[in-house]
């Protein structure tokens, strides 16, 4: 057997992991590289995992860097079935939906932008290549077994990610010998808001584990609530907006989770609350209808509360007269928009109108990458650049970073442990993470592997 990664190795985007198991090829996961546009636009036009001949995919949820360029890969000529859980399979086609729209808004506008004569921008893939790879996706149930072939059969385990993200679990037998491999995913964090925690598997002769935050440790998501409520309640007295970016996956859920406790609590002044994104609004009709994936405090909930999504005051907006009349209202308000690191999307016209205002406040949830407008708004630049308008920064700005979805240095201990208790662990494979995360997972996971763990390079052949 061997693995090459062709994504997310030494980095944490474009997830793409080729597994070769005699003369049957695997690709896990297959996700877009995010990055400066060119670097991506370079990357995720080619496929070094040779589409025509891969047997199946394995997805292991729906973020875009891991399931984003699935389409493409169709396009190459990959016709085979791609397993992953039923949530995944209902949010992934959500998520590739929004991808192929806006990439032809974006190829729109970078074309009128071009000089006479040169070619005009393309998408990496449209609505119709969306619809067609969908129809190869194969919904799972949890802790349920499917054989892939006659040799090979994969099971899933709650990652405790996002709705729907899974550990996989591949079996392969050779001859009269079984061997044993699990891919993480991106595995989630214990105490999260609705989701259950990450669920053990038994140890393994290989694991293949991400790495985001091996380096880190997150403050908990309760501290999360209790911030949310002081700063809606000042802003309140201000007569002051909360504009929260979010991303519409995850992230605006956990949100407007936490805000319904709080609603349930009496423990918010009457300030109207909106959530401003269609994507945000289609994928929390998903979290409606999985709610079974949720952990026991959701369960709890339902007992008295038949929607955790929804209380008076919240309303959801879908056309962009709703969102642009917003910015015309006065009095204080809570919007909730995306995207998270305020690059694209509504929250950006939010931010356009709200910034200036001293009585406002600006809550980013969590890491904002370099060169963002969201990295700029929390390094308190005087002045950002929005729409071609210098916009200046007078507002409130908070940053709140205990909903981070990835596990942390604690709990990947808690994990392997757990994993290593059970059998073994013998080899082990870094991914999905930059140097210095890699680096201290190698430190954590080489107490409980039967041999030193390897950091994934990209296209590097490793023997199993």
């Amino acid at each position: 057997m061997k693995l090459t990664s062709f994504g997310a190795a030494g980095e944490v985007t474009g997830s793409q992991h080729l597994l070769e198991v005699g003369d049957r090829r695997i690709l896990l996961d297959c996700g877009l590289f995010q990055g400066h546009r060119a670097e991506s636009r370079l990357k995720n036009e080619r496929f070094h995992c040779l589409p025509k001949k891969l047997d199946a995919v394995i997805l292991s949820h729906a973020h875009m860097d891991h399931c984003g360029n699935l389409p493409g890969l169709s396009k190459a000529g990959f016709h085979g079935p791609i397993f992953c859980t039923e949530a995944t399979a209902d949010v992934a086609e959500m998520m590739l939906e929004d991808s192929a729209h806006i990439q032809a808004e974006d190829a729109r506008y970078l074309s009128g932008r071009l000089r006479p004569g040169h070619p005009s921008v393309e998408p990496l893939y449209d609505m119709d290549d969306v619809k067609k790879v969908v129809k190869h996706m194969d919904p799972c149930k949890y802790h349920e077994w499917y054989e892939l072939a006659e040799d090979i059969r994969i099971r899933f385990s709650d990652a405790g990610h996002i709705l729907g993200s899974a550990i996989t679990e591949i079996e392969v037998m050779d001859g009269t010998t079984s061997k044993r491999i699990v891919f993480t995913g991106d595995l989630g964090r214990r105490g999260l808001p609705l989701l259950r925690d990450p669920e053990f598997v038994e140890g393994c002769d290989v694991l293949i584990t991400e790495s985001t935050y091996a380096d880190k440790i997150h403050p908990t998501g309760g501290d999360t609530q209790a911030e949310l409520e002081r700063i809606i309640n000042e802003a309140y007295q201000h007569g002051g907006r909360v504009i929260i970016p979010a991303f519409s996956l995850g992230r605006t859920q956990n949100i407007v989770y936490f805000l319904n406790e709080l609603a349930n609590k009496q423990r918010l002044p009457s300030i109207p609350i909106y959530v401003d994104s269609p994507l945000s609004r289609r994928i929390t009709s998903a979290y409606r209808r999985h709610v079974e994936d949720m952990d026991s405090d959701v369960q709890q909930l339902l007992q008295t509360d038949n929607d955790p999504f929804g209380f008076p005051g919240l309303t959801y907006l879908q056309a962009p007269d709703e969102s642009i009349a917003l910015n015309g209202s006065g009095g204080p308000f809570v919007v909730v928009a995306s995207s998270g690191m305020c690059e694209s999307g509504r929250v950006v016209h939010h931010l356009k109108h709200g910034l200036s205002n001293p009585n406002n406040t600006v809550v980013l949830m969590g890491f904002q990458a370099a060169n963002t407008l969201g990295r700029r708004i929390a390094e308190r630049s005087r002045f950002v650049r929005i729409f071609d308008r210098d916009v200046a920064v007078r507002c409130k700005v908070e940053t709140l970073s205990g909903l981070s979805a990835h596990a942390d240095a604690e709990d990947f201990r808690w994990w392997f442990k757990a994993m290593h208790g059970t059998s073994h662990i013998g080899q082990a494979f870094i991914v999905h993470g930059e140097r210095e995360s890699a680096l201290a997972q190698v430190e954590i996971l080489d107490e409980y592997c039967d041999e030193r763990p390897t950091i994934a390079s990209f296209a590097t052949v490793h023997h199993l």
